[in-house]
């Protein structure tokens, strides 16, 4: 237990560990707000487990952002899993038990293979990947990632080729489009606007009703583009009831027992907000909250009525402990003591912020989370991968 402010016990959560959590899981999805550690968290999580067990381990990171890549000193990543070569393990004299494989997620080449796997034949593939409306959607829409992103993990997790993946999902303020996304493509295809659009194009008949729809989004749209929409849609509604199934089999692997989510966040008051609400939004749609990592936390020693009694104890004490010290620094009694007050007026500013993290670990200790970690704010750069070995340790991965 640790102390706030006021001196009121913060519940640290049942004693789970991390390792523990990844033994017990093979796939592990990790969320939170952008620029809470997410990314490299997850990195660390799965080089700590490929060093520390026999497992295959993989790290797919569906943020477009390359950061896993050069934490991993690998020039490129894409669809295609590259191993971590075990020297590099080996130079950090830690050699590993098992494999580190990483992947970062292409959306554009993920969609291709998506269409070249399941189009009914050849020529609709063919004319589906040349449709200038596809080319954007899958390259520009927000959408498009989140759901090629759940695609991709459900697809490597029926592959089975690795023991244990690690899934670094996309950052965003509303964390839940992850989730969402696949039912929401599925919604999309049998939508009464899709229908409206591709009417015209199945079928030379215009209905009453439609044509001045059509005229004004002719004026607006052009031709040539409402012609391209219904080619695309019409071309892509022969894949519908694989999406239909995919979203089902998504929703599946999400809900199975060996998938577990693990919310990363800080304890700055927005992430830890987010963070809160998405564990509200796992729980209520029935899915595995398995951990909670508090990242970049202050030491909770600070936040303890004793860290405030020693600021206020220096500030009281500054001119007689300033004349006490001036001698031996060579310096005026008066400018020793200014410096010892600004020390105690940062302490303070310290023991405060301390104070309101303990708050907020308090509050997301209530999500019912088994396992969690905090982690400290550390002094070193974390972007090698004998950095992420030793978040690894920090987080008793």
């Amino acid at each position: 237990m640790a102390a706030d402010g006021a001196g009121a016990a913060v519940p640290r959560g049942p004693d789970t560990t991390l390792a523990a959590l990844l033994d017990g899981h093979r796939l592990v999805v990790t969320c939170g707000a952008g620029g809470v550690g997410k990314t490299t968290v997850a990195a660390a999580v799965g080089a700590a487990a490929a060093r520390r067990t026999p497992r295959r381990v993989l790290v797919l990171t569906v943020d477009p952002a390359r950061r896993l890549a050069s934490a991993l000193g690998m020039e490129r990543l894409g669809n295609v899993e590259v191993r971590v070569p075990p020297a590099r393990f080996s130079a950090l004299g830690d050699d590993a038990e098992g494999e580190l494989w990483v992947a970062m997620l292409d959306t554009k080449q993920s969609w291709d293979d998506l269409v070249a796997r399941h189009a009914p034949d050849a020529r609709t593939r063919d004319a589906i990947l040349a449709n200038p409306l596809y080319r954007n959607i899958t390259a520009r829409f927000a959408t498009s990632h989140d759901y090629i992103a759940a695609e991709r993990l459900h697809e490597i997790d029926v592959d089975g080729r690795f023991d244990l993946v690690v899934v670094d999902t996309p950052p965003s303020r509303n964390a839940v489009d992850f989730l969402d996304a696949p039912a929401r493509m599925a919604e999309f295809f049998s939508s009464r606007l899709l229908r409206w659009l591709i009417a015209p194009y199945r079928s030379r008949l215009v209905t009453a009703a439609s044509r001045p729809f059509l005229a004004v989004a002719d004026r607006l749209l052009g031709a040539q583009f409402l012609a391209d929409i219904a080619e695309f849609f019409i071309l892509f509604r022969t894949m519908y009831d694989g999406f239909v199934e995919r979203s089902v089999a998504v929703e599946r692997t999400l809900r199975d027992p060996g998938t577990t989510f693990l919310v990363v966040t800080t304890l700055e008051p927005a992430p830890a907000r987010e963070a809160e609400q998405f564990c509200g939004e796992l729980r209520r749609r029935g899915l595995a909250l398995g951990g909670l990592v508090l990242n970049r936390t202050l030491p909770e020693a600070l936040a303890t009525g004793a860290a405030a009694a020693s600021a206020r104890a220096l500030r009281e004490g500054s001119s007689a402990l300033g004349a006490t010290l001036a001698g031996d620094l060579g310096a005026s009694a008066r400018d020793v003591a200014r410096v010892l007050d600004e020390v105690a007026d940062g302490y303070d500013n310290l023991a405060a912020t301390a104070a309101e993290q303990e708050g907020r670990a308090t509050s997301l200790a209530r999500t019912g989370a088994p396992t969690v970690v905090r982690v400290p704010l550390v002094d070193r750069d974390l972007a090698e991968l004998g950095g992420l070995l030793a978040l690894g340790d920090l987080l008793g991965a």
